[in-house]
């Protein structure tokens, strides 16, 4: 991840891969436009990914410290 990348937000990162995608899927641009907004949506599917990870893990690490038998 870039540190441009590291500083986006989950939700800045979703929302402008969702923008990505729209404007790939839409076409009307060149293929060196395609191929740049292609690597663009792969480096906010990373941070998405990475977000993702990290939230797990935190959620893994809470419930491995509850009490067996105890619910939230």
């Amino acid at each position: 991840m870039t540190s441009v990348d590291s500083t986006l937000g989950y939700e800045q990162a979703r929302d402008e891969l969702i923008e990505v995608v729209r404007s790939l899927e839409a076409g009307g641009t060149t293929l060196e436009e395609s191929l740049a907004l292609w690597e663009r949506g792969e480096q906010l599917a990373k941070v998405c990914r990475h977000w993702l990870e990290g939230a797990r893990a935190r959620l893994d690490a809470a419930l491995a410290e509850q009490p067996e038998g105890t619910e939230g």
